[in-house]
């Protein structure tokens, strides 16, 4: 399944409408004296952060911030599983961007809140196939492989700055200091074009079959918004590439590049929400999925089992 750069094209012209010029080019420097809630939600977002990063980082290059930035991780453990993923040039290219974005991501943050170290991150393909098997409701012979091909590793990709994006519109208005705002606008320019790009890159092969399974790449993305639907529990935030006419922009469409609501604005997701989606459980005080011991910060840690 090759990826043409029409697509490509396409998404970085969506990224350069998302991303104001004041919040791309100055940087960021570090208060201390934030308002205690703009620091938990700064906090909070760095556990997501650090997901993109390794994943990205090991899909593109083998290895991760242990060795590209290991001061970032702040001593946190070394991720389950993640490796280098099989896919063609071009894709690799695209994730390789997306991994060092990310790393900007975690300068940013850090540079801003004190933060936390890196938390214990499941990367593993069968950390993957299980959520692929939860979105399908039976287990998919083989088991779905992130690692294994270029579709592959962008439809796992699919499950992941789309989470961050809802996570910073929803925090937005909460924030209380122009600079926090000023940096979550930022980030969530970069995240909203790297979802962007993703879907765009699929969108081109939405009717396609993924192999061995015979089930079209916009089977897999549907299915994966409504498990992430289930999990947050708080209604319809997510949808795939296709949708029912009704449900497409302006109600005349079915082609569904970006998702939205039904004025096509981005939907937004509370911390919890987004606990319940990235630990698999469906609730914010049960850890599982990606994050086996919990997520943490102040926000994530309150939900966690007193020790």
């Amino acid at each position: 399944m090759s990826l043409s750069a029409n697509a490509i094209t396409f998404a970085a012209f969506l990224i350069l409408l998302l991303l104001p010029k004041s919040y791309s080019s100055k940087t960021i420097e570090s208060n201390s004296s934030l308002p205690q809630v703009d620091v938990d939600l700064l906090e909070f977002p760095l556990n997501l952060e650090y997901l993109e990063a390794e994943f990205f980082l090991y899909g593109g290059y083998g290895y991760g911030l242990d060795k590209i930035a290991p001061n970032l991780t702040k001593g946190g453990p070394t991720p389950i599983g993640a490796k280098r993923g099989q896919m063609d040039k071009f894709t690799r290219d695209v994730i390789k961007q997306f991994a060092l974005q990310e790393v900007g991501h975690l300068r940013a943050i850090q540079s801003t809140v004190k933060g936390f170290p890196r938390p214990l991150l499941n990367l593993s393909a069968e950390s993957f196939a299980k959520v692929v098997d939860s979105a399908f409701e039976k287990q998919l012979v083989p088991s779905f492989d992130p690692y294994s091909s270029g579709v592959n590793f962008l439809l796992a990709s699919y499950l992941i700055p789309y989470v961050g994006l809802t996570g910073y519109v929803g925090a937005s208005p909460k924030l209380q200091d122009p600079k926090s705002k000023r940096l979550v606008a930022g980030l969530l320019g970069v995240e909203s074009g790297q979802d962007a790009v993703i879907r765009a890159l699929l969108y081109e092969h939405a009717h396609k079959k993924v192999k061995p399974y015979g089930i079209t790449v916009a089977e897999f993305t549907n299915r994966f918004s409504q498990l992430r639907n289930k999990l947050g529990n708080a209604g319809v935030k997510d949808e795939g590439l296709v949708v029912g006419e009704s449900k497409g922009a302006e109600g005349l469409i079915t082609g569904n590049v970006l998702a939205g609501d039904k004025y096509s604005v981005a939907f937004d997701r509370t911390p919890e929400e987004i606990l319940r989606i990235v630990y698999g459980s469906g609730d914010e005080h049960k850890p599982g999925g990606f994050y086996p011991k919990g997520a943490d910060g102040h926000i994530a840690k309150s939900h966690l089992p007193k020790a």
